[in-house]
């Protein structure tokens, strides 16, 4: 019998079939390495190495969006925010914290960005503590209390990664709640879940710990790694937090990273308190006393408590004798920058920086680098820049990312500030 025009035979069928089921059993990972096709951008240089492959591009467009998502809800209104934030992060290691939809497992990605998180946070909220819970086999346990010290979170997680049987969220919340309950009124209480599991094994009446929380002015936050759960969504909805589904490695460190700076405080709450802080002294090198965090002699470094002469290792931290909060002077002004945040900078495109009518410089005022492209074949054309709308001062990507993330300053508007008080001063 002859075949019909249009029609496959029952083999090329069958191939067809086989190669749409391989295609929908890839794993989330593999599905992103096929449909990106990253191998395709390799490209060979003059003498036939292969040239890296260049991400700068995605991560600046993934840094611009996250500025202007935060510009646009700075401006709808004037936000009062939490400057000494206690924040605990509970993360799930149930048996499906082993699922390797994520490469190499959710347990592995969630360590790892876990990792750059609290050090992301300690730089962005220096006044701050973080304390670890970890959910598994029915129960929670308390990995670390609040503290200051980011080694210390960190060494104590990756002494135990090991994932087995369910995940409890009513018993993660009452242990935070207990901890959390005793944090004085002027410090934000702040609870970051990192679930992977799909369902949750609790003792009680879950939603009795949600109002719990409520009441104790404990905001919720959830990150999940599976599908979206209607309790985690319900338990940010009732806390004033944000539920999120991560799809990918680098969209959960996205969302995992909108965390660091201080969220809006809730307005009920948000109260003027007056803190007595201390600023010690550095002891001398040659020094020998007990210090009060490991109870322990040691011999120089660390710093003298202004009130009642012990020794600390570290700052900040609160003093376990008279308990005053001890600080330095430069996280006191590494934490004013969250108040009054430097404005996004105008993005320049280069068909307007060729604009014969419009005169821009070639140089970022910020690394004087040439803002022009000087790749093979390209020729001099513009790159896209950024300008400053009070200084107007021009600058490429990578300082604008620095300014905004890490300065907070702009070079501009200080220079353009300390020229004019010195000419004043003549």
């Amino acid at each position: 019998m002859n075949n019909i025009a249009g029609k496959p035979l029952n083999g090329d069928l069958e191939d067809d079939d086989e190669d749409e089921a391989n295609d929908d059993g890839l794993e989330a990972w593999e599905r992103a390495y096929t449909e990106d096709r990253s191998w395709e951008s390799l490209q060979e240089d003059e003498s036939g190495l292969l040239r890296p492959i260049d991400t700068t591009a995605i991560h600046h467009a993934q840094y611009r969006r996250r500025l202007r998502a935060l510009a646009s809800n700075a401006a709808t209104a004037r936000i009062q925010k939490g400057l000494i934030r206690y924040l605990y992060i509970v993360v799930d290691l149930s048996k499906a914290a082993s699922e390797r939809d994520f490469r190499p497992s959710r347990m592995a990605v969630i360590a790892k960005q876990v990792e750059l998180f609290i050090r992301e946070f300690f730089d962005q909220n220096p006044l701050s503590h973080v304390g670890l819970v970890t959910t598994k086999d029915g129960v929670a346990n308390c990995l670390t209390d609040l503290g200051g010290s980011p080694e210390s979170h960190i060494k104590a997680l990756m002494g135990k990664l090991e994932c087995s049987g369910d995940a409890s969220l009513q018993n993660a919340l009452e242990l935070v709640h207990s901890n959390l309950n005793q944090i004085p009124s002027y410090g934000h209480r702040e609870v970051l879940i990192l679930y992977s599991a799909l369902s949750t094994c609790d003792p009680g009446d879950l939603m009795e710990t949600i109002q719990k929380c409520k009441k104790s002015k404990i905001r919720c936050s959830v990150i999940g790694l599976a599908a979206e759960m209607f309790i985690c969504k319900h338990l940010c909805q009732e806390t004033g937090g944000t539920y999120s589904v991560a799809l990918d490695e680098s969209h959960f460190k996205e969302l995992i990273l909108e965390h660091s700076p201080p969220p809006p405080a809730i307005a009920e709450y948000a109260t003027a308190n007056l803190i007595k802080m201390g600023f010690p002294q550095r002891a001398a090198e040659g020094s020998v006393a007990i210090c009060t965090c490991h109870e322990e002699a040691k011999t120089g470094g660390g710093y003298t408590c202004p009130r009642c002469k012990v020794r600390v290792c570290e700052l900040p931290t609160e003093c376990r004798v008279c308990g005053l909060t001890l600080i330095s002077s430069p996280h006191l002004a590494r934490s004013y920058h969250h108040l009054f945040p430097i404005v996004p900078f105008a993005e320049i495109s280069p068909s307007s920086q060729n604009d014969p009518n419009h005169s821009f410089p070639n140089t970022c005022f910020g690394c004087q680098q040439s803002l022009l492209s000087q790749g093979f074949g390209a020729g001099n054309k513009a790159e896209l820049s950024v300008s400053c709308p009070k200084c107007k001062q021009q600058f490429c990507l990578d300082c604008d990312m620095y300014i905004h993330e890490s300065l907070h300053n702009c070079p501009g508007c200080e220079s353009f500030r300390h020229s004019k008080s010195v000419t004043i001063a003549q």
